[in-house]
């Protein structure tokens, strides 16, 4: 990692927000809009083998992964962009942001109705290791109940940033908690398989979690309170000094 990168990620509102995508894109993950469809996803991409070998599994896992991961970033760093144009009313812009991410974390709870619905390409690329990049870039594209309000207000996060890169790197971060997930599923299928039916058992809760902490995003941004503690974290980084 280069100096300047390690500054920005450093940064104190990125070291804020980074963990948050990063759980947020997890949380998508375990939840019951994803969990379910893993076995299905990671059949398809192997070309819906009966038995994938374990290289084949992991390769088309990544490329799968891989696609969406550019869509996300191609957005994160679209939103960034118009952050940095906005930037004369970062106040206002932050507060009514913060309306936009509570009204997401309720949509990931259930309780807004209109956000609930299912918006996806149905026109799927072939099955197989050839068609994987391009069934993730499906993927990125559609809105689901349990994906599109968590990107939503990582999306939001990076225009709050202000900067392409920034909102390119939040939106990567949810990538990744995202899609290493479905990596190890891959990496180890059987195992996996047995571990999602006990974790579904607690997919209700698990959404309720992660809506909550949208909604304290959303709370911090519409208080000013992000700021507060952005500018405290931008105070104890700049005061760390290493011992070696």
């Amino acid at each position: 990692m280069s100096a300047d990168l390690a500054g920005t990620v450093a940064s104190g509102s990125l070291a804020l927000a980074l963990p948050i995508a990063v759980a947020a894109g997890l949380v998508s993950f375990l939840s019951p809009c994803v969990l379910p469809l893993v076995p299905g996803y990671l059949s398809y991409v192997t070309g819906m083998s009966a038995d994938p070998r374990r290289g084949r599994m992991v390769l088309g896992t990544v490329l799968f992964v891989l696609g969406f991961a550019v869509v996300f970033v191609a957005g994160g760093a679209l939103f960034g962009g118009l952050g940095a144009a906005l930037f004369g009313n970062a106040e206002l812009i932050t507060r009514v942001l913060g309306a936009l991410t509570i009204v997401l974390g309720l949509a990931f709870m259930g309780v807004v109705p209109g956000l609930q619905r299912d918006f996806r390409i149905h026109r799927a690329p072939a099955a197989g290791l050839a068609g994987a990049p391009l069934l993730g870039l499906v993927f990125g594209l559609g809105w689901t109940p349990c994906i599109g309000p968590t990107l939503g207000v990582v999306l939001t996060l990076g225009l709050n940033e202000g900067s392409a890169g920034r909102g390119a790197l939040l939106a990567f971060a949810y990538a990744l908690g995202l899609g290493l997930p479905f990596v190890a599923a891959g990496m180890a299928y059987s195992r996996a398989l047995r571990t999602f039916k006990a974790v579904r058992r607690h997919s209700q809760l698990i959404t309720r979690i992660g809506g909550v902490m949208l909604v304290a995003v959303g709370v911090l941004l519409v208080t000013g309170l992000w700021a507060q503690l952005v500018a405290g974290m931008q105070g104890w980084i700049g005061g760390f000094e290493p011992v070696i």
